[in-house]
């Protein structure tokens, strides 16, 4: 199975979730494959954001290792499921398909704990201190629905 999380600049939320999911899978000995992207490219070629690394590393997980690029067309045809954080994320990653089968392959990540709330992952960035913490523990449960669901 190949997944791709999607963000806007991809070194907040979605190295996050691609850690979190990417560790859950190899802990399953799950043969995944999991990558992140952002909708903008203006980060590209970049660590996460060191609060991103630092409330990973405290998880226990390193994140250190990634590097920031941005969303293309091929992944669409790339990755058998695509997780975006947020709404606008969303239309932009369905604005890139063609077909039903593509739109299928593209959900908003919170719906797999909330199905059909359509809750957004909060951008951490400017979430105050606490920020990077919260969104650790909604990506968090939000793996660990996709692993259940997909193991």
């Amino acid at each position: 199975m190949k997944v791709l999380m999607v963000c806007l600049g991809n070194i907040c939320r979605s190295p996050l979730a691609e850690g979190i999911l990417k560790h859950k899978a190899e802990q399953l000995g799950l043969d995944w494959q999991v990558d992140s992207a952002g909708t903008g490219g203006w980060h590209a070629g970049q660590q996460p954001d060191s609060r991103s690394i630092d409330i990973a590393r405290i998880r226990g997980l390193d994140i250190t290792g990634q590097c920031a690029r941005k969303f293309r067309s091929t992944d669409i045809d790339d990755f058998d499921l695509i997780y975006c954080m947020d709404s606008s994320n969303y239309s932009d990653v369905l604005a890139f398909c063609h077909t039903e089968q593509e739109r299928a392959k593209v959900h908003l990540i919170m719906n797999e704990v909330y199905p059909g709330r359509n809750q957004n992952v909060p951008d951490p960035y400017t979430g105050g201190p606490d920020g990077f913490a919260h969104v650790y523990n909604m990506l968090d449960e939000a793996c660990q629905a996709i692993i259940e669901k997909y193991k």
